[in-house]
């Protein structure tokens, strides 16, 4: 059973993490989530569920703004192959969620630590990262020392790498 938003900030309180979460109306792309701005400070994220042949899963987590070559993404991530993404019935597997509501929140989920977590690097740059807690009707703000230290108790050691190509460093 997927964890609840009151488990995950349960979990992130026994781990010191201040965080502060606002409810809005759910949103289920980019474009709806942006009509958001100004209520929320910080960088907002898209994520992409991928996988490769070999069925590795990975989640990357850029910039909402990010472009993403899917064409030689796997290059960058370790895939064993080119990648597509994911099926909604994996991502509610191994992350508890839902297409819409793809988070980088959701490896609590993953116990047995099937998907390997990428952020990237220009991303990781700002102080405030922004998410969904498991579900698109509420965004988390969430220092990104501390989403790194949150990704890691999950026993989710994130890569960090270039992943945007419309940013040039």
């Amino acid at each position: 059973m997927p964890k609840t938003y009151e488990e995950l900030m349960q979990k992130l309180d026994e781990l010191g993490i201040k965080t502060s979460t606002i409810r809005h109306a759910p949103v289920f792309t980019v474009a709806e989530a942006q009509d958001l701005r100004g209520q929320v400070a910080g960088a907002h994220t898209k994520n992409l569920f991928l996988k490769d042949k070999k069925d590795k899963f990975f989640l990357v987590t850029v910039g909402e703004e990010a472009q993403v070559d899917l064409k030689s993404i796997h290059t960058k991530i370790g895939a064993s192959s080119r990648v597509s993404f994911g099926k909604p019935e994996k991502l509610m597997e191994y992350l508890g969620l839902v297409p819409g509501s793809v988070s980088v929140l959701g490896v609590i989920n993953d116990e047995d630590h099937q998907v390997k977590v990428v952020l990237d690097e220009h991303l990781m740059r700002s102080d405030i990262i922004n998410a969904h807690p498991l579900s698109n009707d509420a965004t988390t703000s969430i220092a990104s020392n501390d989403l790194k230290r949150f990704l890691k108790a999950t026993g989710h050691e994130p890569l960090i790498l270039k992943i945007d190509e419309s940013n040039p460093t």
